[in-house]
């Protein structure tokens, strides 16, 4: 992975974003914010779903004096969501919000923008641009013809040019499209200009699976890259599913610390001595309840499969009727084929409350042995599926010039 794109720092409440904090992981809610309880709730389950920052839409007086109630007893920070009516950016602050977000194709009037600017500041509360290509400034489209990435940057840098006008810098940026190679672009030319955080996302992906798909190939991509200091997941589907992608993703790049569970499980063939998706699925659902934040395993065969998956910390393989349950590749029990599922959630209930030193010092000494012997077994009877023997002597047979 490319080094991070070293950024300004900025506070949303207590949570860092940019100057090297862990990219956080921001999403929004769908309820009424007059509703102060029906939001409170969603807000709640965002969080416990891997949210670190909320967006709250303010959109009527009604809504801030929501915001009002709701943000001394949200466990998040609150962004206000503000379009149009400058004065409603005016009362969310005033309702203790931790952070605004201002759509430059909305609020027309710099000094509106900058009105808001000068309240922020005297509150030390950021404002993100946040660019939609859906809301871009009709003098804009004028210019590029289209909402083009270069429209786009040029939208955020004029309105980050209002607000250090007035001295404020508190900022972090969006422009995001929902076509994934102009959002990628759009985001690397952005960050070839500015050193202000930026927030990534896929405007208007849809739902799933279409959504989750382009949403991960855009902050992915970037990601890798090294831009990007707080990603969203813009999904038409339940708001705790974005908050829940955009946390395993970065758990799958290795950008924060492991809190969920990931299952890997190979894709099954000829020699597996199980139906793979059923065990992987009936696994999944089980441990998923259980939310152990660890790495496991499920392989269809003895053969291969603690060989392959010994970076996972716990995983089951399939023998003949046997399940051989193996940690960090090393095979510690032989159950039944039936009771596959049952013993692999109990050791991994075991392995999260003791370690992987202790699981393996109570392992069955005869269950390495007997995983040996049956992989052994299945290769003398089905043979080898990789036909390992002879592609080494055809290697070795091409390296001699024979």
């Amino acid at each position: 992975m490319t080094e991070r794109r070293q950024t300004r720092q900025i506070m949303v409440g207590e949570v860092k974003v940019g100057g090297g904090a862990p990219i956080s992981v921001q999403s929004m809610t769908t309820t009424r914010t007059a509703d102060v309880e029906g939001t409170l709730a969603q807000v709640y389950a965002l969080r416990g779903a891997g949210a670190d920052i909320v967006r709250i839409t303010c959109n009527d007086v009604d809504a801030a004096q929501g915001l009002a109630e709701i943000v001394p007893r949200s466990p998040v920070p609150i962004i206000a969501d503000i379009h149009f009516q400058y004065r409603l950016a005016l009362a969310a602050l005033e309702a203790g919000v931790q952070g605004l977000r201002l759509n430059p194709g909305n609020i027309r009037n710099p000094d509106h923008i900058k009105a808001v600017a000068r309240e922020a500041s005297d509150r030390g509360v950021p404002i993100r641009v946040g660019v939609n290509a859906g809301s871009l400034d009709k003098d804009l489209l004028a210019k590029y013809g289209a909402p083009v990435p270069e429209a786009l940057v040029d939208s955020a840098l004029h309105e980050i040019g209002l607000l250090e006008e007035v001295g404020f810098t508190d900022i972090k940026i969006s422009v995001k499209h929902s076509y994934v190679p102009s959002m990628v672009s759009a985001y690397r030319l952005l960050s070839e200009r500015v050193d202000y955080p930026l927030h990534l996302g896929v405007t208007e992906a849809g739902p799933p699976p279409s959504g989750l798909i382009k949403s991960v190939a855009g902050i992915a991509t970037l990601l890798l890259e090294g831009i990007g200091d707080t990603i969203r997941f813009s999904l038409t589907a339940d708001p705790v599913e974005e908050a829940e992608a955009g946390r395993r993703l970065l758990e799958q790049l290795g950008l924060r610390e492991r809190a969920s569970l990931d299952l890997i499980a190979c894709p099954s063939c000829g020699r597996a001595e199980v139906d793979v998706v059923a065990v992987a699925t009936e696994a999944q659902r089980r441990l998923e309840a259980e939310q152990l934040p660890i790495q496991v395993a499920v392989m269809g065969c003895v053969v291969n499969g603690p060989g392959e998956a010994r970076e996972a910390d716990i995983g089951i393989a399939a023998g003949k009727s046997k399940g051989h349950l193996f940690i960090k590749g090393k095979v510690v029990r032989v159950v039944a084929e039936a009771e596959m599922v049952d013993a692999l959630v109990e050791e991994a209930r075991k392995l999260v409350a003791e370690g992987v030193e202790a699981r393996l010092a109570a392992a069955d000494e005869l269950a390495d042995r007997l995983a040996e012997e049956e992989a052994a077994e299945l290769l003398a009877e089905r043979g080898d599926a990789n036909r390992t023997a002879a592609r080494r002597a055809s290697v070795a047979e091409v390296a001699r010039g024979g």
